[in-house]
């Protein structure tokens, strides 16, 4: 892989000047970003493929494109700005949180292999949409392999009620983003079942071992997987009803259909696509991963939430050594 631009290629800063900005996808999660920049007094183009206006009228010009579209568009997307001649000191960035099932790989790591030359940075943490639009306070991580881009793109969306904190582990920034939707599911199922704050927090407490087993084994840092983009998002996402990946857990246990919970939802779950990925990862790479393991066989069909509950209480017993976890078995 090719080096991102120089730190002298790159705007320094866009903290004490207007940045024109383009966000693809105008769901509600590149709307409240959107509205971010927005607010900060940055030019702000959003685009989606119903608009009106063409892609490549979206991002000319523009000195950051951040796609907050969803995973399964994310390959055809890319191929379309490739062929638009975007200058490499135009920063790239996602907030997308998925897997690609043909690849496997993180929408990043995609962005990059097509844009070696681009900086390209991850955008995650633990941010409901609906509590960002509200204005309630949070807080997310900038990723960027090239520090200046990701101290850059901070300014361009921290506020007084948003925080952004900068990471130089794009990577392990996005993983800890995706895999925990894939434990949210797990946790909504729990709570359907009402089986305790106990039981929840036992669950949530085994499944962070087995984020960062995963994700340091594609790459990740153990540390990132500690900080906002990983624990943190894995406490919004498990425990909030707004998270629709725990909608789809507590639906399934209630006996819904996944085909009707996600007609309920009206928007994507992409904590179900991971669960699909995850699962041909794991097995193709020999990673223990017991929690997702269950939540797939529970998304196929092949097991209730009762019985992928009992799966995991039967387990054989051993010490809690947290070397051993990271290394062997949840």
């Amino acid at each position: 892989m090719l080096a991102a631009p120089s730190p002298t290629q790159i705007i320094s800063t866009y903290k004490n000047r207007q940045v024109t900005l383009a966000v693809l996808g105008a769901g509600a999660w590149g709307s409240a970003l959107a509205h971010i920049a927005a607010t900060n007094h940055h030019t702000v183009r959003l685009w989606t493929r119903s608009g009106g206006v063409s892609l490549k009228d979206a991002v000319a010009g523009a000195e950051v494109i951040l796609s907050a579209i969803s995973m399964k568009g994310v390959p055809e997307l890319v191929n379309q700005l490739q062929g638009l001649n975007i200058p490499e000191t135009t920063v790239l960035m996602t907030a997308t949180k998925g897997l690609d099932p043909e690849t496997t790989l993180t929408p990043s790591v995609i962005f990059q292999r097509a844009f070696p030359n681009h900086a390209v940075a991850v955008l995650s943490g633990p941010n409901l949409s609906k509590e960002i639009e509200a204005g309630l306070p949070a807080a997310t991580v900038i990723a960027c392999e090239n520090e200046t881009a990701a101290e850059s793109v901070q300014h361009l969306f921290a506020s007084d009620h948003f925080r952004t904190y900068s990471s130089t582990d794009p990577l392990g920034a996005e993983l800890g983003g995706t895999l925990k939707n894939v434990i949210a599911i797990a946790v909504g199922v729990c709570e359907a079942l009402n089986l305790g704050s106990n039981a929840r927090s036992a669950l949530i407490t085994r499944a962070l071992p087995e984020v960062i087993r995963i994700g340091t084994h594609l790459g990740g840092h153990p540390e990132t997987f500690l900080g906002l983009s990983g624990l943190g998002d894995m406490l919004a996402t498990c425990t909030s009803a707004l998270s629709r990946n725990y909608r789809v857990g507590y639906g399934l246990a209630q006996g819904k259909t996944l085909e009707q919970i996600l007609v309920e939802l009206g928007s994507t779950a992409e904590g179900v696509n991971t669960a699909y990925v995850l699962h041909d990862i794991a097995e193709r790479e020999q990673i223990s991963a017991p929690i997702s393991q269950q939540v797939y066989l529970l998304l196929k069909g092949e097991i209730s939430a009762v019985e992928a509950v009992a799966a995991l209480m039967e387990r054989k017993l051993k010490a809690e050594d947290y070397q051993e976890v990271l290394q062997s078995e949840c």
